[in-house]
């Protein structure tokens, strides 16, 4: 699974163009991410990632990376052994890419990306 390109408001992975923020886990997309708080990425908005317990989430913090990642999922990440990588949408996409790249295992790395602001 790759991400093929990314523009403010849109997403294409394996082809498919998606225009709402996604999470890709186990391998799988889940387009259409909402979470409780537009701009807070907080544990209960990523639960499915949390009990998938992957090598390493990579999130996508919006085009100029306006979404913050909270400190109680940066601690339940933590407490869980799984690694965080946090950057603005474009930048995420492309280190996503490039751990597949690297060999790491699709089911392993889990993406959630903010498609705009």
């Amino acid at each position: 699974m790759r991400i093929d390109g990314f523009d403010f408001g849109s997403i294409t992975v394996d082809g498919r163009t998606f225009t709402s923020d996604l999470k890709i886990v186990g391998g799988t997309v889940i387009a259409d991410w909402w979470r409780l708080e537009g701009h807070k990425l907080q544990a209960a908005d990523i639960e499915d990632i949390l009990t998938a317990r992957p090598d390493v989430l990579v999130v996508g913090t919006g085009d100029p990376g306006m979404m913050a990642v909270s400190t109680e999922v940066k601690t339940r990440l933590a407490d869980l052994g799984i690694g965080l990588i946090e950057q603005p949408t474009r930048r995420a996409c492309e280190e996503y890419n490039s751990l597949l790249t690297g060999g790491a295992d699709p089911a392993k790395i889990a993406f959630a990306a903010h498609l705009t602001c």
